[in-house]
């Protein structure tokens, strides 16, 4: 990858984006429409919400306002959302994908995730669940109305029950930080040819002080930030890092001009975890 523009071919044909610019947490309508703005018109053509961030109507309202300056057009821009877990199974999941294709004001989504995985820690049939809120997002793939289907938070034996399907998930966003790099999800989704995204990238801001980071930042001399985002995009992953300060958002993408070699690559690897959130989708 070499620009914020270059993109990835998914196991479907689409393709999406080497880098995003994320929302959660920006639940302030003025910050929502504003950062994203900011991102789009630093040059990010990847953004990501959920119904579950309350800013679905923000978000498509920016991307919208910014296509009609004639800055972009609707198909140089990835936008992706989510149903959330409280609308898993088959009925509930085709009408939150309704609310939310009204909320956001979009013709169509790029990608559309299941946002967290039934489990056996809140449902005793978590496998069927999510089966049926899979072929509900089958159907709402066939329908044209999103180009790309995926899961957010799936474990490798949430996956492997999504894989006996023609239509397997085309990504999966899971929590990527220092020290908590899911290796064996990430494993199991590379050999499958499901791409991984990850959330939280930057360790909800923990990780910036890692004084290995600070130590590879200073030798790079780029932010650790930039490091860590590097650390993701080297090991195949797209970050989703956000900020609603617009210095940071255009920080956070000046990526491609240094690569960090494989000894530094290691270290990163072996760092103990350290900023990961500590949740679970088997444990809520």
């Amino acid at each position: 990858m070499n620009t914020l523009t270059d993109r990835i071919k998914l196991n479907n044909g689409t393709s999406i984006p080497c880098l995003a610019f994320g929302t959660y947490k920006i639940k302030d309508p003025a910050e929502a429409y504003n950062s994203v703005k900011s991102a789009l018109e630093i040059g990010y053509r990847h953004i990501d919400t959920a119904a579950f961030y309350e800013n679905e109507k923000q978000v498509g309202q920016a991307i919208n306002d910014f296509i009609a300056t004639g800055a972009a057009k609707r198909e140089d821009i990835f936008v992706t959302s989510k149903v959330w877990k409280s609308e898993l199974g088959y009925k509930k999941t085709l009408a939150a994908f309704e609310k939310t294709m009204s909320e956001i004001g979009l013709d169509y989504l790029d990608l559309y995730l299941i946002h967290w995985p039934a489990s056996y820690a809140f449902d005793d049939d978590w496998e069927n669940t999510n089966r049926e809120t899979w072929k509900a997002m089958i159907e709402i793939y066939k329908s044209g109305r999103v180009k790309a289907i995926g899961v957010s938070n799936f474990l490798t034996h949430h996956l492997k029950a999504l894989m006996e399907f023609d239509i397997i998930p085309a990504v999966d966003q899971i929590e990527i930080n220092p020290g908590f790099l899911q290796k064996d999800t990430v494993d199991f989704c590379q050999e499958h040819g499901i791409l991984v995204e990850a959330w939280s990238p930057l360790g909800r801001g923990k990780s910036l002080e890692h004084p290995l980071l600070k130590d590879l930042a200073e030798k790079y001399d780029r932010t650790v930030a930039q490091i860590i985002l590097r650390w993701e995009m080297q090991h195949d992953v797209v970050p989703l890092p956000k900020s609603v300060n617009p210095e940071r958002i255009r920080s956070n993408s000046e990526l491609f001009d240094f690569e960090l070699s494989e000894d530094d690559m290691e270290m990163i690897d072996e760092i103990e975890p350290y900023g990961n959130s500590g949740h679970s989708p088997d444990q809520a």
